[in-house]
């Protein structure tokens, strides 16, 4: 489920003449039995709210005084986010005749058209207080304080984002709270201004409509999912734009160093932008430096599923879970074990909003037997990154909805899916043209569309210890085989690249470097341009022997990478 909370005015919205009926409460009650939370957001003061509404205890939190005082119902806690009125200010209201006047523990509250008299002695006292309209009530707080504000208290408390909460109301103090959750509902009753920027309006008034409300958010949630307030931008087709949405559980595949990491950086950018949570799982240090994040576990330390946890309780804090240190056969082990407290906490909180999941075919490898018990029965929120998506739990593929392909393999990528998925694949798969990629949505049987891709702004900062001492796939290896293609060495890291260009007989050395092959696998596999640029400038001058330009590459791969004794933590 997406949607965890429903924050609901009171009257107008939930009551009619201040009464709650016994079926709209027992809608209330159903909400609760699904796992989600309640949230009152009234204007009405506490002892009055209880006075009226003896059944307050369906409420996880109340937001009483137009924002101003939250209340937990279960412990009865009550806690006040602004200061009580100046005893001056309520004098001279008396003073003048103000009647009747309301003073709670921050709200002050009367009726028009006793606004102008308000106004007047706001300014003579010189106070920063605001008024706010209801149906003929004026209330007045503290500057910056409303129904808005007081929901984003109570949220906090709840540790949930208003992108998962849908908000339902009728008047024009509904305003600023409905504008800031994920989905804004109107019930048919409401000012005609509520619901020209409400998402949605209901067909029944009061109760009637929150019980509407209610019936379609526990039966199908997803649907209130806005692209244009949650979507992710991925690109543009001949000018339309392309979303991404939370509930979305995409692959992104393709040969290795085609650009799929800088494709997942430049979406984590988009997630800051719009405020969802997102961790991302980095086997191999990819994502080091990656702005708006914190780092778990580097090259030398191991990360753990306690600091991952206790970091995402944060709603504000992004997370990187640097697996580096883990050896290859341990990641899938500490994933699998990560999973489930992630899924527990994903399902009471719908955080983090994101999961993205690089080298995805050693996290959740077909070949693994628990795979299927790990996972969830939906992946909402998902990026799957992968050179191999026919290594992937089926399972998991089988939860994709959105498939991204890069590269000159795109249409094998498109294949693969559809045979580990027994998907019927797409009549035509064109071949991607320039930088744009393949995207397709398999359970919509739509079109697969050429989308020019969003870049991002920052750069990754690629980890040199990968590099140098780790194990890169078959595919992003280099092998020396010579001119006549009489062996097969493979160098999995620049280390044992080193080490086998030290040893390997002249004319071997020379066939690669005048192929440019060093400068190539520098760039797209190692991902190093500055390398790249001054092995090319070996590989181009034939004036070199074989030994002077052999000291020339490996003097500038020294340079940059370290052994792993010494290799500074970056």
């Amino acid at each position: 489920m997406y949607f965890i909370a429903l924050a609901t005015d009171y009257d107008g919205t939930l009551a009619h003449d201040g009464i709650v009926v016994e079926k709209t409460l027992a809608a209330l009650e159903r909400f609760k039995k699904s796992g989600r939370k309640l949230i009152l957001v009234t204007g009405r003061e506490l002892p009055d709210l209880k006075r009226v509404f003896p059944e307050l205890g369906v409420f996880d939190k109340v937001v009483a005084e137009n924002g101003a005082l939250i209340y937990t119902p279960a412990s009865e806690e009550e806690r006040a986010i602004s200061p009580a009125p100046a005893p001056k200010f309520v004098a001279s209201l008396k003073k003048r005749g103000v009647k009747p006047l309301s003073v709670g523990r921050s709200i002050v509250a009367t009726w028009e058209p006793h606004q102008a008299t308000v106004l007047e002695v706001i300014k003579e006292l010189g106070l920063e207080l605001e008024i706010i309209f209801n149906k003929g009530a004026v209330m007045v707080l503290p500057t910056g304080i409303n129904k808005a504000a007081g929901l984003a208290a109570a949220l906090e408390d709840l540790k949930l984002s208003p992108h998962n909460v849908v908000g339902i109301g009728d008047a024009e103090n509904d305003h600023a709270f409905l504008r800031a959750c994920g989905c804004s509902v109107a019930v048919e009753n409401a000012l005609p201004a509520v619901k020209d920027t409400a998402d949605l309006v209901t067909r029944g008034a009061r109760g009637k409509g929150v019980e509407e409300l209610i019936e379609k958010l526990v039966k199908r949630d997803r649907e209130f999912v806005r692209k244009g307030r949650d979507g992710i931008l991925l690109g543009s087709v001949g000018g339309d734009e392309v979303y991404l949405t939370p509930t979305d559980t995409v692959l992104i595949a393709g040969s290795s160093g085609i650009g799929k990491s800088t494709l997942a950086t430049a979406l984590t950018e988009r997630f800051v932008e719009n405020g969802f949570q997102f961790c991302v799982f980095d086997p191999e240090g990819d994502y080091d430096g990656l702005e708006g994040a914190v780092r778990v576990g580097d090259g030398s330390s191991e990360p753990t599923k306690a600091q991952v946890l206790d970091l995402i309780e944060k709603p504000d804090t992004n997370v990187v879970v640097n697996g580096l240190a883990l050896r290859v056969n341990e990641r899938p082990g500490f994933f699998a074990d990560l999973l489930p407290g992630l899924g527990n906490f994903r399902y009471r909180t719908a955080r983090p909003h994101w999961l993205v999941v690089d080298e995805a075919h050693h996290l959740l490898p077909k070949r693994r037997d628990d795979t299927r018990a790990i996972l969830s029965l939906e992946l909402p929120g998902t990026v799957l990154i992968t050179v191999h998506p026919e290594a992937i739990s089926t399972d998991a593929l089988r939860l994709v909805t959105a498939v991204i392909a890069l590269g000159p393999k795109a249409k094998n990528v498109i294949k693969a899916f559809c045979q580990e998925t027994d998907t019927k694949p797409p009549k035509d798969i064109p071949s991607p043209k320039g930088e744009r990629v393949l995207f397709w949505r398999p359970q919509a049987r739509k079109k697969i569309a050429m989308v020019k891709a969003i870049e991002p702004r920052q750069s990754l900062k690629r980890h040199s210890r990968k590099y140098a001492e780790g194990q890169l796939d078959e595919a992003g290896s280099f092998y020396f085989r010579g001119p006549d293609n009489a062996m097969n060495l493979r160098a999995h890291n620049l280390m044992i690249f080193a080490q086998i260009a030290e040893g390997i007989d002249d004319r071997t050395w020379e066939h690669h470097l005048r192929a440019g092959d060093y400068s190539e696998w520098f760039r797209r596999q190692i991902r190093d341009k500055d390398l790249a640029r001054e092995t090319a400038e070996a590989e181009k001058d034939e004036m070199l022997s074989a030994q002077e330009s052999r000291k020339h590459v490996l003097d500038a791969v020294r340079r940059r990478y370290t052994a792993p004794a010494t290799a500074p933590e970056e």
